[in-house]
């Protein structure tokens, strides 16, 4: 018979326990991130926030990501012209507004979609798409536009 040694005696042991403590961990269920609602200004008492179309694109920004926000909650199709019409609807003129385009040279839904409003010498951008919903107040472009790159014309 053969004589096992004192540290083979300790260490196989260890092995063990380590592999079974391993093979285990992956059987404990893994904790669920819980999504933080948005706090909307109701139930926080603040006001609504509400257009001004004299004011500047940082004066809007809140009810501009407020109207987007809600549309996105809404589902629906999120694609160039319903952000548009969604703005619209809430009050921004169409005249004053850019989008890109919604699908790819190969007729692909495109990744993102931008969309913007002039505001006097300023614009309120909004963007859409697999990255979640971003948008910024930034001056208007020495183009007189807001968005750079190629836009769909808003003929609707």
């Amino acid at each position: 018979m053969r004589r096992v040694g004192t540290l083979q005696r300790v260490v196989l042991p260890l092995v063990i326990a380590a592999t079974a403590i391993t093979a285990l961990a992956g059987c404990a269920p893994k904790p669920v991130p819980t999504p933080t609602p948005k706090p909307s200004s109701s139930s926080t008492g603040a006001p609504q926030p509400t257009l001004n179309l004299q004011g500047t694109a940082k004066d809007n920004l809140a009810y501009f990501n407020d109207v987007n926000n809600k549309f996105i909650d809404e589902g629906g199709d999120l694609s160039g012209r319903p952000f548009i019409d969604n703005l619209v609807k809430a009050g921004f003129p169409k005249a004053d507004m850019e989008v890109t385009p919604d699908r790819t040279t190969v007729n692909l839904a495109a990744d993102n979609v931008s969309f913007s409003v002039r505001l006097g010498k300023t614009c309120l951008i909004g963007q859409y798409g697999n990255t979640g919903y971003a948008s910024t107040a930034q001056k208007l472009l020495s183009t007189g536009k807001c968005l750079v790159g190629t836009t769909r014309k808003i003929d609707w």
